[in-house]
């Protein structure tokens, strides 16, 4: 789903459903900004009380959010829920859902993962990617890293997904590196917020220089030169100014096999080095076109 243009509402059912159904076991899930009068808190508020497993990683140092977060994570608290407080020496950015249920006499597994925060209110006026699916290789991947959050494991490394700090920005260089390979047969194209850095600015900077087209569509701080001679003249940047923030990132390497990723991550040292992220591969050909068709630059070039 690309929101706002798609609504967020499903989401928000996604988890209120889930909080009255008496075949749900369990649901997991990460807030960074969830807004004041949250419809999504108050569904998790309701799923504990009625003896589901609920367990919430709510980041306290989310800025600007610190007070709201708190009286959440209280409340939640109260209401029997599992709260993580954070990981010592990171902020949890990821945005992760998953939830258990029972059906046909095993268990079953369903995810939600966004570029965007669990926020109703703001994804109204922030354009966001979900991405939500049941696939086991998915959803196993998600039950690891809400053990490494909770503890019960200390193995930071996936296998279908990938998480910041130690595996996201290794993916990304290896990506552009790969495309640099290809030369003038290569292309990039990303959208993120922020471009600082200095290592993917590098990487890019070479696969320009091999021939390869990149064009990057940067809402705010980009640190990277586009168009000097020598270096980066086959890089374009822009700035998408309109009625919405444009707030997703999203990742498109052409000789990729999965070709399109979507993340919580910016292209910054904090967010790869010093936040826990999540890098998503979409591998469903009518979900990549549906990314690709709003990457602007495609229809540029």
């Amino acid at each position: 789903m690309y929101h706002p243009y798609e609504s967020f509402e499903p989401v928000v059912k996604f988890i209120q459903v889930a909080s009255k159904d008496p075949d749900v076991v369990s649901i997991k899930m990460t807030l960074y900004r969830s807004g004041t009068n949250s419809p999504i808190v108050k569904a998790l508020m309701e799923a504990s009380e009625s003896g589901k497993q609920v367990t919430v990683m709510v980041e306290l140092k989310a800025r600007f959010d610190e007070e709201n977060n708190l009286i959440w994570a209280k409340a939640l608290e109260k209401s029997g829920a599992h709260v993580i407080y954070g990981i010592k020496g990171f902020k949890v950015h990821a945005k992760a859902t998953l939830i258990t249920r029972r059906k046909n006499g095993k268990l079953k597994q369903y995810a939600h993962l966004g570029t965007g925060n669990y926020n109703p209110s703001t994804a109204k006026i922030y354009t966001d990617m979900s991405y939500m699916t049941s696939k086991d290789v998915i959803t196993n991947d998600l039950t690891r890293f809400f053990h490494f959050l909770t503890g019960f494991s200390k193995k930071g490394k996936l296998n279908e997904l990938y998480m910041a700090p130690s595996q996201i920005k290794p993916k990304i260089l290896s990506l552009i590196h790969n495309e640099t390979r290809q030369g003038t047969k290569g292309q990039i194209i990303a959208k993120v917020n922020s471009l600082v850095d200095e290592d993917v600015i590098r990487a890019l900077y070479k696969a320009s220089q091999a021939g390869v087209k990149v064009d990057l569509i940067v809402r705010g701080i980009c640190c990277l030169k586009p168009g000097i001679e020598g270096v980066s003249e086959n890089i374009r940047v822009i700035s998408i100014l309109g009625k919405y923030l444009e707030h997703p990132r999203t990742f498109y390497f052409k000789n990729d096999a999965s070709a399109v990723y979507i993340s919580s991550a910016d292209w910054m040292p904090r967010n790869l080095v010093r936040r826990i992220e999540l890098l998503t591969a979409i591998k469903d050909k009518t979900a990549q076109s549906k990314i690709l068709a709003n990457s602007p630059t495609t229809m540029c070039r």
